[in-house]
């Protein structure tokens, strides 16, 4: 024992002698909103952490020849022009705890249920390395969602990125309970982030996890419409440090980020505050890497786990050509697509058919789930093409072709009504159209 202390002493005494001991030390020059600039900070790199005397904490977020700018992640108490600001020779690094199974938390080890932060805690850096090609393999295993929808027209593998994109309150955060529902028997773990949503609609998510048992094996990892922005920003980032950490255990992770137009409005919001020069709708130059870098982490990795990804994207008056909209499209392997106009007259879930797609088609299917789903799908389609024409007209009227089509068409619509909660097994979705028409 006395051998390990003398070493220890040895070692500080060096760090003395080398002047290694000695941090950077800067002034606050000037503070926008959470973001401030400080100068005199030398031998600093992206994503130290730093403190601003026993008021703040945060990570400096852009270096310039004379100045940096530090994300706020933490403030106690007013900051002004002159603070002395710290580095803390160390990167920032979010914090979890393995007791985090069914607990709503942070990036920073707290339990925002009980308020209470845990123990013991480990750290993770917010952005991890790329997972490298050669340690990637093909996506072919079936993600099952429970939802005949999706999993018969549109499916989803293991290891997918598959974007959920829609108007508010069009069902996309039940399309993601529901999923995570689905999960119970499947070893699955599933995160999901809360981005900048308000404390009540957190606790709703929560307790209603908590009463279809599903809670068990779900972590929510949350950031307050409330937080610091840089807060916020970071939380996604942590709960993928997170996720990936469990992939390399070999388990397959399902991991929700609801919702990443306002983790980009955030970014926006931070960008503007950082004076950079803003690009269309305002948005910073890089807001297309901002998003691809954290999506990217969505694989099937050779060791056996995976990472499945579903972001959510919220749009207005169904616009999906936006640009933070265009550019996930653009990074996801395919996007469900919800419309309002359906949800309104009662379709659940209200997927548009026409517009969604999985580039990865049956790849990931049995074969008796692409026997049935390009069959059926195929007379949805045609239907859809017809039903906004014929469906006010007697069907008395119509020819008797036509009129086929329009009752097989309502009958497909009916039986893929699901409300919330209510999956169905594979076994369910090959057999449920059997009495429309027999597939071929």
């Amino acid at each position: 024992m006395s051998i390990m202390w003398d070493e220890i002493a040895k070692n500080v005494m060096k760090d003395i002698d080398s002047n290694e001991n000695v941090f950077s030390t800067g002034k606050v020059v000037n503070i926008s909103g959470s973001m401030i600039e400080v100068a005199g900070l030398k031998d600093v790199a992206f994503y130290e952490s730093v403190s601003i005397l026993n008021k703040a904490k945060g990570y400096v977020s852009a270096i310039y020849e004379s100045t940096v700018n530090i994300s706020l992640v933490e403030q106690d108490a007013p900051i002004v022009i002159g603070d002395k600001v710290y580095t803390l020779n160390k990167n920032f690094k979010v914090s979890f705890s393995m007791d985090s199974l069914g607990k709503v938390v942070d990036v920073f080890g707290n339990d925002l249920i009980t308020g209470k932060k845990f123990d013991t805690l480990l750290e993770f850096d917010v952005e991890t390395k790329p997972i490298e090609l050669v340690e990637r393999s093909e996506v072919n295993r079936e993600f099952l969602t429970g939802i005949a929808g999706i999993d018969l027209f549109y499916p989803i593998g293991k290891g997918q990125r598959q974007l959920i994109i829609g108007d508010k309150k069009t069902g996309k955060t039940q399309i993601c309970l529901d999923m995570i529902a689905n999960q119970k028997n499947s070893k699955m773990l599933c995160i999901y982030v809360a981005i900048g949503k308000t404390k009540k609609e957190v606790k709703e998510i929560y307790y209603e996890l908590t009463k279809i048992g599903a809670m068990s094996y779900t972590i929510i990892v949350a950031s307050f419409f409330d937080d610091l922005p840089a807060k916020s920003f970071v939380t996604p980032y942590g709960a993928t440090s997170l996720a990936k950490f469990f992939m390399m255990q070999g388990m397959d992770v399902l991991v929700i980020f609801d919702d990443l137009k306002k983790h980009a409005d955030i970014y926006r919001h931070m960008s503007l505050a950082a004076r950079k020069v803003p690009g269309r709708d305002a948005y910073p130059s890089d807001i297309f890497y901002t998003h691809a870098r954290l999506l990217e982490n969505g694989c099937q990795h050779i060791g056996g786990g995976s990472i499945t990804m579903i972001p959510v994207v919220e749009t207005r008056s169904g616009d999906i050509t936006d640009y933070i909209s265009t550019n996930i499209i653009s990074i996801c392997d395919g996007q469900l697509v919800l419309s309002l106009k359906k949800f309104n007259k009662g379709e659940r879930p209200a997927i548009d058919y026409g517009l969604s797609v999985s580039r990865l088609g049956g790849q990931v299917q049995s074969r008796e789930m692409k026997k049935v789903g390009i069959k059926i799908k195929q007379d949805l389609l045609s239907y859809l093409e017809i039903r906004d024409i014929y469906e006010l007209v007697n069907l008395d009227d119509l020819g008797e072709n036509m009129k086929n089509r329009m009752v097989e068409g309502q009958k497909i619509l009916s039986k893929l009504n699901q409300y919330k909660y209510s999956p169905l097994t594979k076994e369910q979705m090959v057999v449920l159209f059997d009495d429309i028409k027999e597939v071929k």
